[in-house]
């Protein structure tokens, strides 16, 4: 799986725990659900939620394909989370 997620252009998925993996991976996603548990992907704009439906699927894989996500709102710590952890705990 991290082999095809270092390499793919897109993710399209129903999965919950795909929809992260995408993030950390730089890649934008596209869900085939009609909520995810990961609200704060698609506030972020780096997830879309389409549902079943076949024509947003078809338009949001064309409009985010090849799409580059980064991590600029550092949703989960910007990378430096432990350090932050270590430094609360020196205190």
């Amino acid at each position: 799986m991290i082999h095809l997620l270092r390499r793919t252009q897109l993710v399209l998925t129903d999965s919950g725990g795909v929809q992260k993996e995408a993030f950390f991976f730089g890649k934008a996603c596209v869900t085939m659900r009609d909520q995810t548990e990961w609200v704060e992907l698609v506030d972020a704009g780096v997830n879309v939620l389409v549902g079943a439906d076949e024509e947003a699927i078809v338009t949001q894989v064309r409009a985010n394909l090849g799409r580059v996500v980064t991590d600029e709102c550092q949703l989960y710590g910007g990378g430096k989370a432990a350090q932050r952890i270590a430094d609360v705990l020196a205190e």
